[in-house]
Formats: structure tokens, sequence, C-alpha cells
């Protein structure tokens, strides 16, 4: 039996409920990349708002390609289950946050007129570093302002247009993907988009409409067959939207709103004047190193996330990379140690089977923030960062194929270079001061030799494969 409104009395006992009428709430918060993380994070910290007493704060859930989500989640009225696992166990949860449910592309004006509804206040996204990229082409597309929209600046531009002529206030637009100053950077790409496409409704923006940056910090694997299966037989149940993750949940958000919002705060969240100590922390310690995780531990065979972490020659550049390279371009007085301990301990979290090769996605458009930033602060100060460099390396071969399917938006250019520069060459090709990544760190001599060593040493031997 499929989990639904009409079905959800018979969840168990041990599963907790939302705690208000969800026929009540209209929708509030317009978010587009309606995926696991979403479900598990911000989407949980608004159930647990409006539980908290807050009013008008449901979501309408956007896709912008795959109709996967809307598919399993449609037939369930919205609701699906938040599945902890950690040491002493699991623990379940119903959300009903989640009201309406929309595929982009097949409805542009739905979403238009989400976006453009007076009960709105907030969109916000989670659609990865690639999603915002200003130049790709259905953002180039929607410049032009002909036929529907595609992209996310696309649909805002359509939608502030009607808000602005409707005479209704701004909306707050919200980042919560992992790019340093996501707020600002969401804020920066979209004006630039609106000085071309539309210059009078740039100002309007401008002036009406707020863009906090923010820290999110939750590990959400992808939920596999077996978990729905396994969730299936607690539940008494199937649930085809279920999400499982760990216990730890963290939300910092700047406090800088155009209008109302939800008490996010009444359940956990940390309202703050800046969010960058905490972005940069998260970025270079927590993502960098399960990016380290990621390709060091395929490299040497591993599957999760636990795996790897437990291996002895991992492990300790792991911890170098967190605690020495990445920690020194913290300011003075935070924890460093403490926040890397803490790190450890939830990548061991045996329970959570966090697969390496979900992380290893998209490198590209990771390792800017997660690395090179630190790898170029360093490099000013005079630090060497053999730990990144190691790490650095095993993604290089990672992405000309040594552990199989490349999975990054760059994957045919990395390719093509891997190709032309060969072995001997690629270390400069990517990473030389004309190199593809030049723009955030270029290495010296001392480094290049480094990588070069590495990389060749990472080699397999004349006539095998691996």
């Amino acid at each position: 039996m499929r989990l639904s409104a009409a079905t959800a009395e018979r969840l168990p006992g041990g599963v907790s409920r939302p705690a208000y009428d969800r026929d009540a709430q209209t929708i509030g918060i317009v978010h587009f990349g309606i995926g696991a993380f979403h479900r598990a994070h911000q989407a949980v910290y608004t159930d647990g708002a409006m539980g908290a007493g807050d009013r008008d704060w449901a979501i309408a859930g956007l896709s912008l390609r795959s109709p996967a989500v809307r598919d399993a989640m449609a037939p369930q009225d919205g609701l699906y289950t938040v599945t902890e696992r950690g040491a002493d166990g699991e623990r379940g949860r119903l959300i009903g946050a989640v009201r309406d449910l929309l595929v982009a592309p097949h409805d542009p004006e739905a979403v238009i007129r989400l976006i453009a509804a007076p009960a709105t206040s907030i969109v916000s996204f989670t659609i990865t570093e690639k999603g915002y990229v200003p130049d790709a082409p259905a953002a180039l597309a929607d410049r032009g302002g002909e036929g529907s929209p595609s992209s996310i600046y696309g649909f805002l531009r359509h939608g502030l247009a009607r808000r602005r002529a409707a005479g209704l206030p701004g909306l707050t637009l919200l980042s919560c993907d992992n790019l340093s100053g996501n707020g600002a950077k969401l804020r920066g790409w979209l004006g630039g988009f609106l000085a071309e496409a539309d210059p009078a409704l740039l100002a309007w923006f401008e002036a009406e409409c707020a863009t906090p940056s923010m820290m999110v910090d939750r590990i959400v694997p992808a939920t596999t067959a077996e978990d729905l299966a396994a969730i299936e037989a607690r539940l008494g149940l199937r649930d085809e939207a279920a999400v499982v993750t760990e216990p730890f949940s963290q939300w910092v958000i700047e406090d800088r709103f155009a209008g109302r919002r939800p008490r996010w705060e009444a359940v956990g969240a940390t309202f703050v004047e800046d969010v960058s100590v905490y972005e940069v922390a998260k970025l270079r310690m927590l993502n960098g190193a399960h990016s380290a995780l990621a390709y060091l531990g395929l490299r040497s065979g591993h599957e999760f996330v636990h795996q790897a972490i437990a291996d002895p020659a991992i492990r300790p550049l792991v911890t170098r990379l967190m605690v020495e390279e990445a920690g020194a371009t913290l300011p003075k007085g935070f924890a460093v140690a403490d926040y890397a301990q803490r790190l450890l301990d939830r990548f061991a979290n045996a329970a959570l089977a966090h697969r390496l090769r979900q992380i290893a996605m998209d490198g590209s458009q990771k390792i800017p923030q997660r690395w090179l930033a630190t790898l170029e602060e360093s490099r000013q100060a005079g630090r060497r960062c053999p730990a990144i460099l190691a790490a650095l390396a095993a993604w290089m071969l990672f992405v000309r194929g040594a552990c199989g399917l490349v999975d990054d938006p760059m994957a045919e250019r990395l390719a093509g270079l891997w190709a032309q520069a060969g072995t001997a060459g690629i270390t400069r090709a990517l990473f030389g001061r004309d190199g593809l990544f030049a723009q955030y760190w270029w290495a010296d001599e001392e480094d290049l030799n480094s990588l070069e060593r590495l990389v060749q040493g990472g080699q397999p031997a004349a006539g095998t494969t691996r």
C-alpha cells in the first residue's frame, strides 16, 4: 500500500507526524530542485516551523528537468518520510511541508504564476553548482526572451516582472547550494542576466529583492532500492520519495530578507550577520574532505565514505587536509580541531551508506571552492598543501576514466585535454599559469612537479587496466 494522506494514519507510532493542519497552510515558498537534499534539510526545517505555530509556509516543489520526483511524490499527496540513521539506530518522521509539485518545462506558466502569487515570499534553490551557470544554453536562450523560460533566470524574470506590474513586494531568493557567497553570487548572476534582458526590471530587483547567503550541512546519500524496501518493511507503507540521512543537521543564514520568513530558528537554524566563516569552513573542510575521500577512496577500491575514512592510507591525508591545510585558512579562534573531529565521526557513520561515486559527480564544478581556494590562499602565504595535491591527482586520474564512467559537465573537455596533453603535460594544461583552472589557482614549479609525480605514480602499469 502506498503512503498518502488517506493512508498516513496507518504509520506506526514511532514515526512523528506534522504538528499542524496541512490543508490550512497556503504556499509561501517556491523551491527549484526538490531533490533528496532539500527534502532532508530545508523542507524539514519548514515542516518544523509550521509545527511550532508558523502559518502559510507550505512549499511548491519544482523540477527543472526530470519528472521523477513529481511522479514519486504526487501520488503521495506530497507526503514523504525522512529516516535518520546513526549509531543509536533509526528514527522516522513524516514531512508534510510540500503541497504542490511541478515539472517546470511541462507547465512554465504555472511556475511563473507561483513566483508572482501574492502569498509567495521566498523562492529557494538546490540546483547544484552547475544549475547557476549564467552562460549555459538555457540561460542564454532565456536572455533572448523568445519562447517559454527553461532556466531559473528566465522563470525569475517573468515572475518578478509580474510582481512589479501588480504592485507586489519583492522576494527573498535563497541559494541553498554549496557555493561560497551563494547569495551574493546569485544576485550578481541574476543581475547580469536582467541587465541584458530587462534593464528596467533590474532596478526593481535590486531595490526590492534580497539574496541572503547561507551555509547548509547534512549528509544525504542517494536513496537506494534496498533503502525503499527496508523503509516499507518498517512502516508498512510504500514511500517512493523516502529520504535517508544522518542525525546531524545545520543551517546558518544571513539575516537579510525582503519580507516575512519562517521562524526556522525555532527548530535549530541560526541567523547571523555574516555567514562567511561558516560557509568557508564547511566548503574547505567538510566538502573538501568529502571530495578527497571520493577520489582517493575510489582509486583504492572503496565504495562508501565510511570505508574510505577507515583506510589507514587515506584517513591521515584527509585529517591533514582539514586541520593543517584548510584549517590554516580560517580565522584565528575557529575551533578547527574540534570541527575536524566531529566531521571524522560523521564520516565514520557506517549506518549511512554514502556512496563515494555520488560525491565524485560534477567535480570540475566543485574543486574550485573545495580545494583550489585553499591552494591559492596557501600559495600566497607560502604554505604547501600535500594532502590536497594528492586528492587533486586522484581527481585528475578520475576524470581520465581510471575509475569508470565520468559524470561531469566538463567530461568531454577534460578527456580532450588528457588526449592532447598526455600524462606528461596534463598537469600544466589544467593547473599551469595558462591552465584551464588558472583563474582559481595556478601551481608553481614545486607543486607542478609534485602533481606530475603523483599522477605518474597513479597510472596503471603497462598492459593493465583498472
